[in-house]
Formats: structure tokens, C-alpha cells, sequence
């Protein structure tokens, strides 16, 4: 890469050029306009090219470069509320491919991507349900809204980040209607370098043989002196929330230490149940997390 550049400025140079474009611009206009040199232009454009913030076509003999409408250069923090209304926006009005955009334009410009997961998808998320329990729309659109949420959390989670070996994490979904928060809290974790085994729905694992079942698993993904493992449980109901803590408390208590449980969701106050967190907040879980894994390394 050229001496003197930072990627995020050319980033955000090449978004305003190519914007500005209508028919797209060729390596060697780019290099002009942008005054770099063109091999190294072709190597920031290969790698924009790859993070799918820009694209290219032939045109006869000549590849232009181009991006596609409404991509924007976001400046964070400042933009989050902005952002958070036009994705809801985009959501109900089933511009889903609007919505992914969004989502893509945001994880280039922020430093945070774990941010677009707590501040953007979550609250829509619960905007989503809030509305689907009001009677808003019907079931049929609430799984729409629902697979364009999911999909945009895989933009984050498909996306590559230095990980951990010693930080470990087991995310679960005690049932279907917590399965979008606990596909949220997996991507959150991979942003932020953990090693995560998300295992979605496990409704249908409700039985005795449970904890039996989750000891293989664990031992298989979690090797001897390997950091922590933190468990994760997301639940909409109480009855889901203390068979999954009474059966992974039941494997703590073989198991050697740094095992950790957290239960995310709302509890009653006269509610009995045995976890090191219980939380409805998924940026208290992330922060508690991190706080638990430098306070094992210490």
C-alpha cells in the first residue's frame, strides 16, 4: 500500500468519487482523480472489491469500477440514530436490499462493527416483535422481516477478525422467538475476537439426556486450559431459562474452572435461578464477558 495513505481515508475518498459517477470510473481515472499511484489503486480496489463495498463491470476492453446507489461514508458515533431510523425504514418497507447496504456501509465505516449489532439490528429486532405483537403485520411478514434481519447479521458474522484461542463462548436459543438475539450476540462476540459456537434454536433438545449431549459437545470445542468458556442462554420464558441453567450448572459442577454461565433475557425478581449473569442488556453480557476473560488472564 502507498506510504502516507490510511485505508479509511482512501475508503472514504473512493465512495465520494465513485458516487459521484453515474457510468462508473476505470482503474486508471481513479488513480488520477485520487493522484495514487495505479498499482497501488488496484490493490485497494481489489480488497473494497472483496468486502463487497464496491463492484466492477466490463465495458468492452475497459473494467469500471463502480458502487452502488446510496452507498455513503457514515462518521460514528454521531450517525447511529440516523442510521438505526432509515434501517428500521428500510425493514418495514421490505427493501431488503436497501437494508443490506445499509448494514455494509456501516460496517466500513465504523471502528465498532459490534456497535451496528447493539445500537442498529437489536433495536429493530425488538421494533420488529413490538409491532408483530401489536398486530401490525401477520406471521408470513414478521418471518420476512425476520430473514432480512438474520441476513444482515451474517454481514457482520461472515466478515473476518483476529480471534482468540482462549476466548471462548457457547451461544444458545432456548426457543425460536429468541433465535434473532442470540444470532446477534454471535456475531457481537466474533467482532470482538471470541471464538463462538453458536447453536441456535435448541428447543428441540429439551430432554433428560440433555446435559449429557451438551458434555460431548463442550468437550469437544473446549480443550484443556484453552482460556474460558462462557455460555450464553437467550430465552423468552422462564421455563426455557431454568432447564437450560439447572442442566449446564449441573455440567460446572464436574467440570474445572473458568466455566461460566449467563442467561440473557427478562426474569422476575422471585425467580430462582442459578447463573453468574443474568442480563437482559446483550452489551452488559459483551462487557461482562471481556471483564471475566481479563480477569482469568490476570
Amino acid at each position: 500500500m502507498a506510504r502516507g495513505y490510511q485505508t479509511e481515508e482512501i475508503k472514504e475518498k473512493l465512495v465520494n468519487l465513485l458516487g459521484n459517477s453515474k457510468t462508473g470510473l476505470s482503474g486508471l481515472e481513479i488513480s488520477e482523480r485520487l493522484n495514487i499511484n495505479r498499482i497501488t489503486v488496484t490493490k485497494y480496489l481489489n480488497v473494497f472489491a472483496a468486502e463487497g463495498l464496491i463492484k466492477q463491470k466490463n465495458i468492452g476492453n475497459v473494467n469500471l469500477w463502480f458502487i452502488e446507489a446510496g452507498t455513503e461514508k457514515f462518521s460514528f458515533p454521531d450517525d447511529f440514530f440516523r442510521v438505526k431510523t432509515k434501517y428500521l425504514e428500510y425493514l418495514t418497507a421490505r427493501k431488503e436490499k436497501l437494508a443490506y447496504n445499509l448494514v455494509r456501509n456501516s460496517f466500513h465505516s465504523t471502528s465498532q462493527p459490534v456497535k451496528i449489532i447493539t445500537e442498529i439490528i437489536v433495536p429493530a429486532i425488538q421494533s420488529v416483535h413490538s409491532i408483530f405483537d401489536e398486530g401490525k403485520i401477520g406471521k408470513s411478514e414478521l418471518n420476512f422481516l425476520e430473514k432480512i434481519i438474520s441476513n444482515s447479521i451474517q454481514i457482520i458474522n461472515l466478515e473476518n477478525f483476529e480471534t482468540e484461542p482462549k476466548k471462548n463462548v457457547i451461544v444458545i436459543s432456548a426457543d425460536y422467538q429468541s433465535t434473532l438475539f442470540s444470532e446477534a450476540a454471535s456475531a457481537s462476540f466474533h467482532s470482538g475476537g471470541w471464538q463462538v459456537y453458536s447453536l441456535g434454536d435448541m428447543s428441540s433438545s429439551i430432554d433428560v439426556l440433555f446435559d449429557l449431549d451438551f458434555q460431548k459437545f463442550l468437550t469437544k470445542v473446549w480443550k484443556s486450559g484453552s482460556g474460558i468458556m462462557v455460555i450464553i442462554v437467550f430465552s423468552s420464558t422462564e421455563d426455557g431459562m431454568k432447564f437450560f441453567a439447572e442442566s449446564i450448572n449441573s455440567i460446572k459442577l464436574k467440570s474445572r474452572k473458568n466455566l461460566y454461565l449467563t442467561i440473557c433475557g427478562k426474569v422476575e425478581k422471585n425467580t430462582k435461578i442459578e447463573a453468574d449473569l443474568i442480563d437482559e442488556n446483550l452489551e452488559t453480557v459483551l462487557q461482562w464477558s471481556q471483564t471475566t476473560f481479563e480477569s482469568s488472564t490476570s
